[in-house]
């Protein structure tokens, strides 16, 4: 099972995802997407959801015509763990 990110180790890693906001329970993440349409948005949730599947953790999220919202927390481990920092940065990288 992964091991949860103590304070210092949730700081460092927000500190590379400026987009990313930290829940004030400290055990997800999350992030609001807006896209030229709902084509553009689904695609890139298609795009999301191939990288998460390759990475076995997947998002919580939701869509509204261009709009995405994704939440990472790692279910098991009952929070914020190196898993979700990593999946936060393949996202990154989709929209870079």
């Amino acid at each position: 099972m992964p091991k949860l990110l103590n304070d210092d180790a949730r700081a460092q890693a927000l500190h590379g995802l400026p987009e990313w906001a930290l829940a004030s329970d400290s055990k997800s993440i999350a992030r609001e997407f807006k896209f030229k349409d709902f084509v553009e948005a689904f695609g890139f949730m298609t795009q999301v959801a191939i990288r998460a599947q390759v990475m076995d953790h997947h998002p919580d999220w939701s869509n509204g015509y261009n709009r995405v919202s994704i939440t990472l927390s790692t279910h098991d481990a009952g929070g914020l763990t190196d898993n979700d920092i990593a999946l936060a940065q393949q996202i990154d990288a989709i929209v870079a």
